[in-house]
């Protein structure tokens, strides 16, 4: 346990279980999409909006951290907001495409083929803009989230073995079979309150300060909140604030805020909550009269990781054997060698990319150092370097940090 900066508080998180988080958000980090970058770190940085300050018992960090740790809710339903502002260029919905390619799902290959209720490739929808979700709980073998976007819905039900994704626009259904002891369908982007805190929560060592910032009243249930801050320099994350059901136990909300200020990054939270036992018939779910059905099998499985010592041969994954993350706690950097010259790796000829690294270049910040010179390409919570020799640096810290990190790689 790794010590908390508070006059209430102790400890919190492991060091081994933050490197295992952080190697896992790294993973996801590819040489030209920051967006795709940011998805993955999302889950780290939230902070909440207040609204209101109810009466309650005081806690210490750590009691409060143990509360969420021990929450045992397995029945709620309700609705959750998620707002995210990256501060992303406008790329004419080209975003999008990228985010949903690099899922890595069926569907998200560009190429046509898969479903469009495949949820690798629709849940990645949730890291940019506005979206209203719902979702139930049952226990470990019965959970629901809908997405409600332009009066169409998409859904994903888990229901015992069976895992349902049903796109209404399309209509169109995705089967697969959940595998045993999963407890609830398996995504890469955190939809709720809790999936958000379990991520930050990793994220706790000697390099955070954790404090009891208050109470506050969120879709009218009282809660603490929970303040996390890093004490580095060079991060980009302004603090971390997670609303506690006061009750149960249950993360509420939570907001973001960058170190740069301004407004939220991310704001996360029910506006309606009940822990009540949701109705047996909300998980069940029939494939629609002429609704094409896709099973996961036959879509086809993610491409398999590259060889150890595998050169990049226009395909922009191939290129991150031998990832390793640098530095520590909030300044940790994700780093590999794309084996790319010349800067932005635009794949083969008719590759995934074609002349797009050229394009994307042009809203990118040229940098120059003891490494060379390179392009950073900024969002307000997640940077990214790639130098002209095809390595990436990328991590939730400042332009001058990833400068730093590649002169010192020299």
């Amino acid at each position: 346990m790794a010590p908390i900066d508070s006059d209430d508080s102790t400890t919190a998180g492991e060091g081994e279980e933050l490197r295992a988080g952080r190697r896992k958000a790294a993973r996801y980090v590819v040489p030209v999409a920051v967006m795709g970058v940011a998805a993955a770190t999302i889950g780290l940085v939230p902070a909440l909006a207040d609204s209101g300050d109810p009466d309650l018992p005081k806690v210490t960090a750590e009691q409060l951290i143990e509360k969420i740790a021990k929450s045992d809710v397995e029945q709620l339903s309700g609705t959750v907001r998620i707002n995210t502002d990256l501060g992303l260029p406008d790329l004419g919905g080209l975003e999008s495409g990228l985010m949903s390619g690099m899922s890595g799902g069926p569907g998200s290959d560009g190429d046509g083929e898969g479903s469009a209720a495949d949820p690798s490739a629709k849940l990645t929808e949730l890291v940019s803009g506005s979206h209203t979700l719902r979702v139930a709980a049952d226990g470990p073998d019965r959970q629901k989230l809908s997405l409600m976007e332009n009066a169409a819905e998409y859904s994903l039900i888990h229901n015992g073995k069976d895992v349902w994704g049903y796109d209404s626009q399309s209509n169109e259904v995705y089967h697969s079979t959940a595998p045993d002891g999963a407890e609830r369908p398996e995504k890469d982007v955190p939809a709720t309150p809790k999936d958000f805190a379990d991520q930050a929560l990793k994220s706790v060592d000697d390099t955070t300060s954790v404090t009891v910032g208050g109470t506050a009243q969120v879709a009218g249930r009282d809660a603490y909140r929970l303040v996390v801050e890093p004490k580095q320099e060079g991060s980009t994350v302004g603090a971390i604030t997670v609303a506690v059901d006061a009750e149960t136990g249950t993360p509420l909300k939570f907001t973001l805020t960058p170190a740069s200020g301004g407004a939220a990054v991310v704001d996360v939270g029910f506006t309606k909550v009940s822990f009540a036992k949701p109705d047996a018939s909300t998980f069940d779910f029939t494939p629609p009269a002429g609704a094409k059905v896709t099973e996961a099998d036959e879509a086809g499985a993610p491409a398999e990781a590259p060889e150890p010592g595998r050169k990049a041969e226009g395909d922009l994954a191939k290129g991150m054997d031998g990832l390793k993350v640098i530095g520590e706690g909030w300044n940790s950097i994700a780093t590999f060698d794309t084996g790319a010259q010349g800067g932005l790796p635009t794949g083969s000829t008719g590759g995934d990319l074609g002349g797009l690294g050229g394009f994307l270049g042009s809203f990118g910040d040229q940098v120059k150092g003891d490494f060379g010179s390179g392009t950073v390409f900024k969002t307000r919570l997640v940077n990214a370097l790639i130098t002209d020799d095809g390595k990436v640096y990328a991590g939730a810290v400042t332009k001058d940090a990833l400068v730093k990190a590649a002169d010192a790689a020299q």
